[in-house]
């Protein structure tokens, strides 16, 4: 392994591992609803717009996020593709980028906290988290802010160990720290800013000492993260969205603080009681490495961690908005700090990795390859066209990720056993977004409806959808799609005769009686869509209709 972790090898060797985790299914997989398939949405009408200030999905504004994934992504899209292609992985490119950006990154930065051998296996283990891999295949926010956070936290460590006699932090990287704070406020607003303040704010109260804040060069420093995004704010302020930050806090961020918005509610601690899942496989180590941490917290490297982690976390579980990737920014330290009590074979605190209660943390850890497992095998026949062969080696990865690391773990080869966990993720994942996701044909509802208006209309022909208004088909279909009533597709039919209608078989009643009372005659489909609406939880059977004169 030494020879692994001389000179530029590290780097390579991580991307390469990024490439294998991060590529496979990024092309395949179709638009996820709602989130990735409404920031595609925006993006893609940017492009199609030329207006790069305004952030909209059709005609309504969108004042959720700022403005710098839509321009990473209409960048990527302008670059290896156009607004008019059905493409995914352009606009995933920003978030896998991203992804890699800050796995490299925290080894860049690891490696002067606890040397090379630790930071490397940090690195590897965020690299194959189950969050970030599912972040890192989705059009949105959070692989791409992860990359910032990333790049400010580990030049805010850097100094924090300078003042304690460690090396010079060249003034380039301080700079550098300040610019991508800026970037992840134009990214996804004060997550950022609280993430470094808590951590700042966290290590004053430990230490009592604050002038080594000092040597962040504050003023300077916040003059360039707001360089970054005066420039949109400006332009912002004289355009139709000039109410953006207001509506933003309205609509997004009072509803996040103040209840589970769009249902996505919780208790405090569910963080903590998924995060079995959401680092997995690494945190088959999560439990000693926290308790070897908070007893070695006198340390600085580990100090600064814990700075990073806990009062973030804290936050996180207080808010009653949840969702599984909030957290994803503290992941860095986290991994981190696995990764140092795996190395740290000489203390007391490694017998943790062999008590009795470890190992019952092993067994339910190794249930969630199994569950992957059985999710490869039995979803292709419940929403897919059957039995898909791809399943066989995905689950058979599953298992070995689940087995093999722990019966290694059990016999007190942690250390393999976390090499074994990251290099059975690629193929368990591959396998899952490559091979049994893009199989399950049933959910993947707006490709074949796209498909199926293509077929019986001409391109850029006007259609009016009612009975599934989810992103996905607006960015599919077109943005000039309509998302109306039944009532209403059936006056777009009488009103235009190269109109394409679609209506849900539940709502054909109140279609046929609209449609009878405009003077239409009897309408016969003229193809059929039928699938499962998973962000509804409801079976769909998408009638399109289309009409061959004029009204009578």
């Amino acid at each position: 392994m030494h020879r692994l972790l001389t000179g530029v090898r590290p780097y390579f060797a991580l991307l390469l591992l990024c490439l294998g985790l991060y590529l496979p299914g990024q092309a395949a997989v179709p638009p996820l609803d709602r989130d990735e398939s409404r920031y595609m949405q925006a993006s893609k009408q940017m492009l199609e717009t030329g207006d790069f200030v305004a952030i909209r999905f059709q005609d309504t504004p969108r004042n959720k996020k700022p403005v710098g994934i839509y321009w990473a992504q209409a960048a990527a899209v302008a670059a290896f593709s156009d607004a008019a292609s059905p493409a995914t992985w352009p606009y995933r490119l920003p978030s896998w980028l991203g992804a890699a950006a800050a796995v490299l990154m925290t080894f860049g930065f690891g490696q002067h906290l606890f040397g090379r051998g630790v930071a490397f296996t940090g690195a590897a283990l965020l690299a194959s988290s189950l969050i970030l891999v599912a972040e890192a295949h989705q059009a949105k926010t959070d692989a791409a802010l992860l990359a910032c956070v990333v790049a400010s936290m580990g030049v805010l460590g850097r100094l924090y160990l300078q003042a304690r006699k460690g090396p010079a932090v060249p003034a380039w990287q301080i700079a550098a720290m300040w610019l991508a704070l800026g970037a992840g406020m134009l990214i996804k607003g004060p997550v950022p800013v609280m993430t470094m303040g808590l951590a700042a704010l966290a290590l004053v109260a430990a230490d009592r000492r604050w002038r080594w804040l000092g040597t962040t060069r504050p003023v300077t420093g916040m003059i360039l993260a707001l360089a970054v995004v005066a420039p949109w704010a400006l332009a912002l302020a004289s355009g139709p969205q000039a109410d953006f930050v207001s509506a933003a806090v309205k609509e997004d961020l009072l509803p996040k603080l103040l209840g589970g918005q769009e249902a996505h509610g919780g208790f405090p601690g569910l963080y903590l009681a998924i995060a079995l899942a959401t680092l997995w496989p690494g945190s088959l180590f999560l439990v000693p490495a926290a308790i070897r941490s908070w007893r070695m917290r006198a340390e600085p490297a580990v100090r600064f961690c814990l700075a990073w982690i806990v009062p973030s976390w804290i936050v996180f579980e207080l808010v009653p908005t949840k969702l599984p990737h909030y957290p994803l920014p503290v992941y860095p330290a986290i991994c981190l700090l696995i990764a140092a009590a795996l190395f740290a074979v000489r203390e007391p605190a490694y017998a943790l990795f062999s008590k009795g209660w470890q190992k019952a943390v092993g067994g339910a850890w190794a249930l969630i390859g199994g569950v992957l497992a059985a999710a490869a095998v039995a979803l292709p026949p419940l929403y897919g066209t059957g039995f898909a062969w791809v399943a066989v080696p995905t689950a058979a990865c599953a298992v070995l990720a689940a087995i093999l690391p722990l019966r290694k773990s059990w016999s007190g080869l942690h250390l393999p056993a976390a090499a074994f966990a990251v290099l059975l993720a690629v193929p368990t994942y591959a396998g899952v977004f490559q091979g049994v996701m893009p199989s399950l044909e049933r959910i993947w509802v707006a490709p074949r409806l796209a498909d199926a208006i293509r077929a019986v209309a001409p391109e850029g022909a006007p259609v009016a959808l009612s009975g599934y208004s989810e992103p996905s088909a607006v960015f599919l279909i077109g943005t000039g799609t309509r998302l109306v009533g039944a009532e209403a597709v059936a006056e777009a039919l009488a009103a235009d005769p190269t109109a394409v209608g679609v209506v849900d078989a539940r709502d054909l009643p109140k279609f046929a009686e609209r449609a009878a009372a405009l003077g239409l005659p009897p309408l016969a489909p003229r193809t059929e869509v039928s699938g499962f609406n998973y962000s509804k939880g409801r079976e769909l059977a998408l009638q399109v209709f289309r009409r061959d004169g004029p009204v009578p």
